[in-house]
């Protein structure tokens, strides 16, 4: 319920509402971010259940981005047209229905379709938050909402690594993804003290637009995903097909692009023709907004990274419990949350453009600092003020861009900026993911092929008992047990074991200085923000008014 203060002179001030709505609104968001956050600290478990490699279980993490992605502007679409409360809860169903398929997987297919179903809901009701946060909410509190919104986000990260860890080290993995069927349940309840909203029939569904939006980010995903599996150039035995000998990891990529390329040209021609395009080219037509979209994806793309690449050097380089990587990755998170939440206070003081360099320079800092720390030994302090730094500066600019962008657009465009912001969040999620696997692998192949090649102690003949086109991360332990069916000798044990060890270490301090440096590059398009102080999600009539002055 709205309520409206009077000031001492008689003139109206900000309406406020009722924070119960943003409860609903905010636990949306949190099973999704909380069901894609678990996925990590399951890694070791579903290693183990599915007996398949970590590649695969990241092959869950990039099916629900890629599905998200590609679809969530048909879902902003459907919001649009139907009502953003009512297919909210719709896919609120179909998200408990995907969590059931995740909770029972018998298998790593199940549990990769069930990520996809999870991604098709998902792709619904990321579009749908930012269109009830525009019809529930104005002012002060609708930035409130915002970094709440952000804030949601991280809360989900530290509860799944905690639930996660805890679940994962003494019950199993598969508990901590039951949980979201109760809290489905919840969002589902709660969801009916939204602000019902009529939708507007007039909406129409560009169907060539949806296909060539889908196509072209889930080919880029799909093939970013299999670059290390069917080669980043040539074609490796693995590939389904090639091309004279090219991989089609790579072709699917270029493909993807052009494809992307058609779908802005089909939109323009849409909207030059009076329809309605699938997505409103207003939410990026200045600089400003294209920049704050770059950099969104950079960070994004950053964070899945680092989400891929510590639970990975935790769980499989070092052997460690579900448990220990949640309490690793903790203060990260905790400072991802509270980064996300308490930056809208800065707001008065510094522009988004210094923020966002700011913020930057931080992630750069974290990783470099990250890179030299790392030991095959877990250094705990060094490694956990690393995390805490690149916190703090991915959750601060995580809510900033995204209120640069919600700020930028009308209130009749919020749909469209929420499938905007799905869209790259997703696609960057994905591609982060999948380009930290076929990079650590790939850094760990090279790696250890060139140290086999150069020590005399490891035989041609010992080479040839194992499998060397397909090295990925594997516990000392595990290499051990594989090492003890063939015909190696102890000493030839220890020295694969130590070629292993010095290998996987340097991969990651390797992959951790690439991802440094794609953060420092980061800062350019950081410092085309708007450097003006952000404010709230204009009104139409305000919109038209700042078009005619401009």
């Amino acid at each position: 319920m709205a309520t409206q203060a009077m000031s001492f002179d008689g003139v109206h001030r900000e309406e406020r509402a009722s924070w119960v709505p943003m409860i609903a609104i905010a636990l949306g968001q949190m099973i999704m971010s909380y069901n894609v956050a678990s996925l990590p600290v399951a890694l070791g478990g579903m290693v183990a259940s599915f007996g398949v490699p970590p590649t695969t279980v990241a092959t869950g993490i990039v099916a629900y981005s890629m599905l998200v992605a590609g679809f969530v502007m048909l879902g902003a679409k459907l919001a649009q047209r139907f009502g953003a409360v009512q297919v909210f809860r719709i896919a609120v169903v179909l998200f408990l229905v995907s969590q059931l398929a995740m909770t029972f997987s018998p298998t790593a297919a199940v549990m990769i379709s069930a990520q996809a179903l999870c991604g098709a809901a998902g792709a619904v009701i990321v579009p749908s938050l930012v269109a009830l946060i525009a019809e529930n909410y104005a002012g002060r509190q609708q930035a409130t909402a915002l970094g709440a919104l952000g804030s949601a986000r991280a809360a989900a990260g530290v509860l799944a690594f905690v639930i996660g860890g805890v679940f994962g080290t003494y019950i199993g993995w598969r508990p901590a993804f039951g949980i979201l069927i109760a809290a489905s349940a919840i969002v589902l309840v709660l969801s009916f003290r939204l602000r019902a909203d009529r939708g507007r029939p007039d909406v129409q569904i560009d169907l060539v637009g949806v296909a060539l939006a889908a196509s072209a980010i889930i080919l880029i995903s799909f093939g970013f995903n299999n670059l290390n599996r069917w080669g980043l150039a040539l074609a490796t035995p693995n590939a389904p097909f090639d091309l004279l000998g090219v991989s089609p990891a790579p072709i699917m990529i270029v493909l993807g692009v052009v494809l992307g390329q058609a779908f802005l040209s089909w939109t323009h021609r849409q909207q030059a023709a009076g329809k309605t395009p699938l997505l409103a080219l207003e939410v990026i037509e200045s600089p400003e907004e294209r920049c704050a979209v770059y950099a969104l994806f950079a960070v994004v793309a950053l964070e899945a990274a680092l989400n891929f690449t510590v639970p990975l050097y935790i769980q499989i380089v070092q052997g460690r419990s579900p448990i220990a990587t949640a309490i690793a990755m903790m203060p990260f998170n905790l400072t991802v949350f509270f980064s996300a939440m308490l930056i809208v206070n800065v707001y008065d003081r510094l522009t988004p453009r210094q923020i966002g360099r700011f913020g930057f320079a931080l992630c750069t800092v974290a990783l470099l600092w990250l890179a030299f720390v790392v030991r095959n030994d877990w250094s705990e302090v060094p490694v956990l003020f690393g995390l805490i730094l690149f916190g703090i500066g991915q959750g601060s600019l995580v809510t900033l861009l995204f209120n640069v962008l919600v700020t930028a657009s009308p209130k009749a465009l919020a749909g469209d900026v929420g499938s905007l912001r799905g869209t790259t969040q997703n696609l960057a999620a994905a591609v982060g993911t999948a380009v930290a696997g076929a990079l650590l692998v790939g850094l760990l192949s090279t790696i250890a092929l060139g140290k086999i090649t150069a020590s005399p102690v490891l035989t041609k003949e010992l080479q040839s008992q194992v499998d060397l086109n397909n090295i990925t991360f594997v516990s000392n332990d595990r290499l051990r047990s594989v090492l003890e069916g063939t015909s190696g000798t102890p000493q030839q044990v220890e020295e694969a074991v130590r070629v292993n060890t010095e290998a996987r270490l340097r991969a990651l301090k390797i992959g951790l200085l690439i991802m440094a440096g794609l953060a420092l590059l980061a800062v350019i398009p950081a410092g085309h923000l708007p450097n003006y102080r952000p404010g709230e999600i204009p009104d139409d009539d305000a919109a038209e008014k700042r078009e005619r002055a401009a």
